[in-house]
């Protein structure tokens, strides 16, 4: 019976037992139906105010079936804890959307400026669905007040306007219709409250520039809130706060589209809406015999977030391909600002069940604002010839994980039940590390007293600089621990503590608290990256160094995999990246296995290089790469990475091999190498290029043939990594602090402003406590849980 009453507190708002030790004195129960009987009857008091309809549907039968099949197994055996609530969260986020159907009465409702062509396509809609259209300024506003909207605006002014076009709609109710807002309507809290409590809001993104030129077309000289020395354009602008804030869905609409075309992106829009069981994630491992008939076990995006790592050692991936914009939409995204590019493709893969749209707007923009010291986020710099540096390092802690660990917290915290404890468990070969501390540390008090982080990082594999910046980035809900290894022991650690079960499962009965990870092995955390890659194809188009459609080779400095995986993800979107140059170090597992289809450990040891970031020779994010290759086959999955565990090597089948090839090329580059393209590049162009650039420009100088641009991954801001770039430029190295060392650094080149920050923080960080701790894994999860019973949740 403990695991009903884990489910009861995991599902639930602590206030269903008002405090944690009425569950501990449940456990004490003998009489088992007297305590599901308890649990039903509960559920039933708050069955209306969830929209939980169990009169219904087969959840109450299917959650009582589970809760009975698991009384008699041992309390000790916490294995089945998580399952039955996943299991559970999954059939109540079933029910609580179901009322979400266009059916009989929900209307359908196009919300956007003047001249998006609401009423247009409105009434394209209403002839396909045969449904009643309703458009706010002719059947609305002036039946009410017997004149044209015009008129009124010119009778009452802008203020009194807004009011009475608010009350206007306040009195008015439909079904089954589909409904054109005015351009101001959005202005007004009420009589929007009012529309979308029996509505879809499906606003119409159209571009600035043609809303302009429709406008001028159309002779519109005056909207409401227009006033004199106020553009038409920045009019615009301004309302698009309102937009964001109601919207369920949106349709981005390209320039060129037709109405009709529109129309058809609005009901696939609204379909995609209702169908909130469409976008699933399974495990790189799932698979089930040919004569099987059980269901593949699915995972929703915030399950996916949420759990981290599948519990059969997998990682989540889409069940189906990801979505794809079209070359009309690209093109209307070359003149956006990174936030808006963020926002249209992030929408397009996460569902508004799990993130309303809105809410997700409100993540990214707060994730990409003043904590970057450059406003295009990630710019793209012409290096030389057909080269070109995607920097990734002007986030707060300097590195590209940056880009999506200050939008994974807010993720994170949108997905966990609102009544549950977690403890965000991460492994870090250097720039993860400081990244999910500060990315975590933003999230408001409430989410922080019950979501902690603990990052794992070897303590000798890292950058002076990278460690001070490590443990400097500890806050109230985060800490540093150093462990005597390298970082795939922290890595291989941190896994197999996620699949004890029996350790998971007592941390989550004795303290309330739910383990989960932020590593690029979480769904959530590999996701943002994609956009990067993205905005910067658009970038160059922007700039006018290709046409839209122009093909382009990346090189990227790997380690883990999830940086050039995106890259991957980001072609299935439509960008046409011709080749995925991976870029190694000494520790070049990756280019090995590129080149002969052979991964293999035996024999191979870590080696520490001037590039620490990418010491890795256990590569996590291979596996999704080669479950995509092999048309999702998780039973090859199993075997190969099994065979890896337990062999050390495995080899893939030739035609894998191929495949593999006819889109990756790879190469790797020695410490020598390195540091001489250091010292080259800034001879020549006066750009300092940090380790792990320079061995991506190695790379990509050996590898590129000319014919098209290479994009080179510039992950990491050179302060990092001072003793090796004074090395390269010959400076005499200060064998002191690496404030120090810093310090004289940035005489021969000016920092970013986040960086000058870092450089007065450096002197306190170098002298902050940290743990230390045997490469154990035991060890560690002692660590855990003190660090657990520590934090006051």
């Amino acid at each position: 019976m403990a695991y009903i009453c884990v489910l009861m507190l995991s599902i639930f708002p602590k206030q269903g037992f008002d405090q944690y030790g009425e569950l501990q004195n449940c456990l004490g129960f003998q009489n088992n139906f007297f305590l599901l009987s308890l649990f039903l009857g509960w559920l039933g008091q708050k069955s209306e105010k969830r929209m939980l309809h169990f009169n219904r549907c087969q959840l109450l039968k299917q959650i009582t079936q589970k809760c009975f099949s698991i009384i008699h197994v041992k309390t000790d055996k916490h294995a089945r804890l998580f399952f039955l609530r996943t299991f559970a969260l999954a059939e109540l986020r079933k029910s609580c959307h179901s009322t979400h159907s266009l059916v009989g009465d929900k209307n359908i409702i196009l919300m956007g400026p003047p001249g998006a062509g609401k009423t247009t396509v409105g009434r394209i809609i209403g002839l396909k669905l045969g449904c009643c259209v309703i458009d706010v300024d002719d059947d609305i506003l002036e039946k009410t007040w017997n004149m044209s909207v015009s008129e009124k605006l010119q009778d009452v002014g802008n203020e009194q306007f807004l009011e009475e076009e608010g009350k206007a709609v306040l009195n008015f109710s439909a079904s089954g219709s589909v409904i054109s807002l005015t351009g101001s309507n959005p202005m007004h809290d009420a009589s929007m409250q009012h529309l979308k409590k029996n509505g879809i809001i499906v606003y119409l993104d159209v571009p600035l520039t043609d809303i302009v030129s429709r406008l001028k077309l159309m002779k519109t000289d005056r909207i409401v809130g227009h006033n004199p020395g106020t553009s038409m354009k920045d009019l615009i602008k301004f309302r698009r706060q309102y937009y964001k804030k109601w919207y369920d869905t949106r349709v981005f609409c390209e320039s060129g589209a037709s109405p009709e075309d529109i129309a058809d992106k609005v009901l696939k829009a609204v379909k995609r809406y209702q169908d909130v069981d469409s976008e699933t994630f399974i495990s790189t491992r799932h698979y089930w015999p040919k004569d099987c008939e059980q269901k593949v076990s699915t995972k929703f995006f915030s399950e996916a977030v949420i759990e981290g790592l599948a519990s059969d050692g997998g990682l989540f991936v889409p069940e189906k391909e990801f979505p794809k914009l079209n070359c009309g939409e690209w093109k209307s995204l070359v003149g956006a600002t990174y936030v808006e590019r963020a926002q249209i493709l992030l929408e397009k893969c996460i569902h508004p069940a799990d993130i309303p749209a809105a809410r997700l707007g409100e993540m990214i923009e707060t994730a990409y604002g003043e904590n970057f010291a450059c406003s295009k986020i990630a710019p793209v710099r012409h290096l030389s010839g057909n080269q070109f540096i995607l920097e990734l390092f002007y986030g707060p802690t300097g590195s590209f994980k940056d880009l999506s660990l200050q939008l994974m917290p807010h993720l994170f915290a949108h997905c966990i039940p609102p009544s549950c404890n977690y403890m965000i468990l991460v492994a870090t070969s250097g720039d993860t590390g400081s990244a999910v501390l500060n990315g975590f540390s933003h999230l408001n008090k409430n989410d922080k007293q019950r979501i902690a982080v603990a990052t794992f990082f070897p303590e000798n594999g890292v950058s002076d600089f990278q460690k001070a910046q490590i443990v400097g980035s500890q806050k109230e809900n985060g800490w540093a621990v150093g462990v005597k290894s390298d970082f795939d022991f922290c890595q291989t650690a941190i896994k197999s503590i996620f699949k004890d079960s029996d350790f998971t499962g007592f941390l989550t009965v004795e303290y309330g608290t739910v383990l989960s990870s932020a590593n690029s092995i979480n769904w959530g955390r590999l996701l943002p990256q994609v956009v990067y890659h993205a905005s910067a194809y658009l970038d160059l188009v922007s700039q006018g160094f290709i046409s839209f459609g122009s093909p382009v080779d990346v090189c990227i400095p790997t380690g883990n995999f999830g940086n050039i995986l995106a890259a991957v993800y980001a072609k299935m979107m439509g960008i046409p990246i011709r080749k995925f140059i991976c870029a190694s170090n000494q520790n070049h597992v990756l280019t090995d296995f590129i080149k002969t289809g052979h991964y293999d450990l035996r024999e191979r040891k870590l080696t520490r290089t001037f590039s620490p970031a990418i010491d890795i020779l256990k590569c996590s994010n291979l596996e999704r790469h080669l479950h995509l290759m092999a048309n999702k086959d998780g039973q090859l999955m199993t075997k190969l990475f099994n065979q890896l565990e337990e062999q050390h090597h495995f080899q893939i089948e030739n035609i894998l091999v191929e495949k593999l090839q006819q889109d990756f090329a790879a190469d790797w580059c020695s410490e020598g190498e390195c540091l001489a393209a250091i010292h080259s590049t800034y001879n020549t162009s006066g750009y300092i290029l940090d380790p792990h650039t320079a061995v991506a420009k190695v790379v990509a100088d050996r590898m590129q043939d000319k014919t098209c641009p290479v994009i080179v991954s510039s992950t990491a801001h050179y302060s990092k990594f001072a003793p090796a770039i004074m090395q390269a430029l010959k400076i005499q190295e200060i064998n002191q602090t690496s404030s120090s060392q810093l310090a004289l650094l940035s005489s021969y080149n000016a920092l970013p402003p986040p960086h000058e920050a870092l450089l007065g923080k450096t002197k306190q960080q170098e002298k902050m406590d940290y743990q230390v701790c045997a490469a154990d894994v035991n060890v560690l999860k002692s660590h855990v849980e003190k660090l657990i019973q520590n934090q006051v949740f």
